[in-house]
């Protein structure tokens, strides 16, 4: 069994191929095939009378297509990265303030084909007007996929998007998505959120928890625009897709505006974004496996792997002893210890190990509950600052 390391330290995986949404002919990137960000075949347009029917159920009462797109596309950008002789990607981004701050993602400005990331030699922003200036990579954050640009404002009008909000969103809420698919800009798709709470891969060995799904259509170029909401304002930054085919499938996801602001504020202040770090890897306990392991608990993290002086491994969390269990016809490791709760919190679901510990700093003490040989134990975890690969790797 595949297992996400989670974002306080589990490694990523994704059941079918994830292709990111930028285009261009540079090396890829882990989450990429045959381009710099995002594989390139084209997509096929479904010609079927169920079309409009679509177009009639995202245009809901207080969601107006038409207005979404007046109000936002002015503030949605596409970028340019240069990275050397024959080597450039595209993407897109959105205008944050009257500064000259610009937010995309980290892999639409940046390249790992020299076995470290690093970014573009040049980038270029092209707004809606066709004004063509450079920009500077203020700084990238690779655990969440957000880059911070800044260009000069001077001599022309910036149109700033408004921040949303993530905490309140519902499945079957209508959405935009505007970018430049394939170069085509100041594109416009709408549809609906269809999952919140994913966890995606990122451009590192951790995951993107939180992550928006959406059924609008996001294709290589649309990396870095805006998911909004009916008000026009940013609910994510459109970061990648799954597909089993290479084009768009209808399963798009964009980064949670929550994450990126955390992101840009450590961008903007020191150029780098730092995360906490448990360093562990679990897989989800539930009734019927809980039953099936003879353990008194209904749901939590079963600990499968420690990373070797990580900090779980300092506090003393213990993984697996190397015994495997098949159970509704999937594997899983066994005898390790069993997180129930953090400070107090209880883990329910599969992303909520990843989920409390981002929402610390790094250097501060977690209160782990955990489930031992029948006994439930406190642990004191004093959390470190995330690595971009695991100490083990």
């Amino acid at each position: 069994m595949k297992r996400a390391l989670l974002l306080g330290a589990v490694l990523a995986a994704l059941a079918l191929v994830v292709a990111g949404c930028g285009s261009g002919n540079a090396t890829p990137g882990p989450d990429e095939e045959g381009s710099s960000t995002a594989t390139s075949t084209e997509t096929t347009t479904a010609e079927t009378s169920e079309a409009p029917e679509v177009a009639i159920e995202t245009s809901a009462p207080g969601f107006d297509a038409v207005e979404v797109f007046e109000q936002a596309s002015p503030g949605v950008v596409t970028i340019r990265s240069i990275f050397g002789p024959g080597s450039a990607a595209e993407g897109s981004g959105f205008v944050l303030n009257e500064e000259g701050e610009i937010v995309t993602n980290a892999h639409v400005v940046t390249d790992e084909s020299s076995g470290s990331r690093e970014p573009a030699e040049e980038v270029f922003v092209e707004f809606p007007d066709h004004n063509v200036v450079d920009a500077e990579i203020v700084g990238f954050d690779p655990f969440a996929d957000v880059a911070l640009l800044k260009v000069e404002p001077d001599g022309f009008e910036l149109h700033p998007l408004e921040l949303g909000d993530d905490s309140t969103l519902k499945v079957g809420q209508p959405v935009a998505a505007i970018g430049s698919p394939f170069g085509e800009e100041q594109s416009l798709s709408v549809g609906v959120i269809s999952a919140t709470d994913r966890s995606v891969k990122s451009l590192t060995q951790f995951q993107i928890v939180g992550a928006i799904q959406t059924d609008a259509s996001i294709n290589p170029g649309n990396s870095g625009g805006p998911l909004l909401d009916a008000g026009g304002r940013v609910l994510g930054i459109n970061q990648q897709i799954e597909t089993s085919s290479g084009a768009n499938d209808g399963v798009g996801f964009a980064v949670p505006v929550s994450a990126i602001e955390h992101s840009i504020d450590q961008l903007r202040e020191k150029g780098k974004a730092e995360y906490a770090y448990i360093g562990v890897s679990t897989e989800p306990l539930y009734p019927q496996l809980a039953e099936h392991l003879g353990l008194d608990a209904r749901f939590g993290g079963l600990v499968a792997e420690v990373v070797p002086g990580g900090p779980a491994d300092e506090a003393g969390l213990k993984g697996t002893d190397g015994k495997e269990t098949q159970f509704q016809a999937r594997p899983f490791q066994i005898g390790g210890d069993v997180i129930l709760q953090i400070d107090g919190e209880d883990v329910l679901s599969p992303n909520d190990v990843a989920e409390f510990i981002a929402e610390r700093e790094p250097g501060e003490e977690v209160d782990l509950t955990i489930l031992r040989d029948g006994q439930r134990m406190q642990l004191e975890v004093t959390l470190g600052t995330r690595p971009e690969l695991p100490a083990s790797e």
